[in-house]
């Protein structure tokens, strides 16, 4: 028997404590007109999703928890999907998902512009010592100027490791700031796009931080990246070349970051996320002036949250449908018999 509704759970840290939502648009204006589709919020906020939490809800629309096998056990019978409100799915258990017929669903290609030009942000800080320039000014230090000279990223070499749309989307970004030729580390692009997007490919790792006034990581965190960078490759970055983190914090060792900082054998870096979060707490490289901190939001604007959310929400109501939604992580969950009879009892 079909069900006449359609449930997608949010997670309570989309909503502040009077259930009002924290932000501007998050796209649930695409549900507007299909009233098969009920969105409420998941009771309570956890960091990681609990079994009781997703009773009811056939997809969970999530912002920040983690979702694990106990998060699905005993929600097989009805949950389709997880749907990430983003492009990361380092905190959700995609074996336990496709093991219990549940799709993973990200954001694909909502994310590119924001991060890219967040990413520009963070290097023309840096070159230019913003923030250092700031504080002249807000201590009177005016005739210390002449210390804090920066520089252009005219002739600067650009080197990026994992290209996929926020690596190309940065690219694009940056024509006409004159820079290099950019470089690029990703062993899963395929040949023709490095001559679309005039970029070098690099084999090796080592090349690329050797040659790099900027080293921007773009990759996801998985086995393969865990601690990708480490002493040994901060060793092979040139003194004046900065490291910019706008993917995931355990791709960096924060050990051999820090120490590699305070001793100045990187100008600097932009760190956007880091191993253990939130921090609650005054971090050690907050005492450090040659590095720029951001809560894991330096790309946060309406726009970017308006454009996930109209991605995201698309995918849930096409799925609510009957159709194959974009951005599936797990897609051999399509071929499951028994995921196809589960989804057979929701569509409308």
């Amino acid at each position: 028997m079909k069900s006449a509704k359609f449930s997608i759970g949010l997670t309570a840290d989309f909503y502040d404590e009077n259930g009002n939502t924290l932000y501007e648009d998050i796209g649930l204006d695409v549900f507007e007109g299909f009233d098969h589709i009920v969105a409420s919020k998941i009771a309570g906020h956890t960091t990681e999703i609990t079994s009781n939490q997703l009773l009811g809800h056939n997809i969970a629309f999530v912002l920040s928890p983690s979702v694990t096998a106990d998060s699905i056990k005993g929600n097989r019978e009805q949950l389709l999907a997880i749907s990430r409100f983003g492009v990361g799915y380092d905190n959700i258990d995609v074996k336990s998902c496709t093991a219990n017929d549940v799709l993973l669903l990200i954001a694909q290609g909502a994310v590119n512009r924001s991060v890219a030009e967040a990413t520009i942000t963070w290097m023309l800080a840096l070159t230019h010592h913003v923030l250092k320039k700031n504080e002249l000014v807000r201590t009177g230090r005016w005739n210390k100027r002449n210390l804090l000279m920066g520089s252009e990223l005219r002739d600067k070499t650009l080197g990026i490791i994992g290209f996929g749309g926020i690596g190309k989307a940065l690219v694009e970004l940056l024509n006409g700031f004159g820079m290099n030729r950019a470089l690029v580390y990703d062993p899963q692009i395929r040949s023709e796009m490095y001559s679309k997007f005039d970029v070098t490919k690099v084999k090796k790792i080592d090349d690329l931080l050797m040659e790099s006034d900027f080293v921007s990581l773009h990759c996801p965190l998985n086995e393969e990246t865990r601690g990708m960078i480490g002493e040994r490759q901060l060793k092979l970055m040139k003194s004046s070349a900065y490291l910019l983190n706008l993917s995931r914090g355990g791709i960096v060792d924060e050990d051999a970051l820090f120490n590699a900082l305070i001793n100045q054998k990187i100008s600097g870096a932009a760190i956007d996320c880091f191993q253990e979060e939130p921090i609650l707490s005054p971090h050690r490289f907050g005492t450090l002036d040659n590095v720029i901190l951001a809560p894991h939001s330096i790309a946060w604007t309406n726009e970017l949250f308006r454009d996930i959310g109209r991605v995201a929400c698309q995918s849930m109501l096409n799925l609510s449908l009957g159709k194959r939604p974009e951005g599936v992580v797990n897609p051999e969950v399509f071929e499951s018999p028994s995921f196809n009879q589960k989804w057979s009892k929701y569509i409308t």
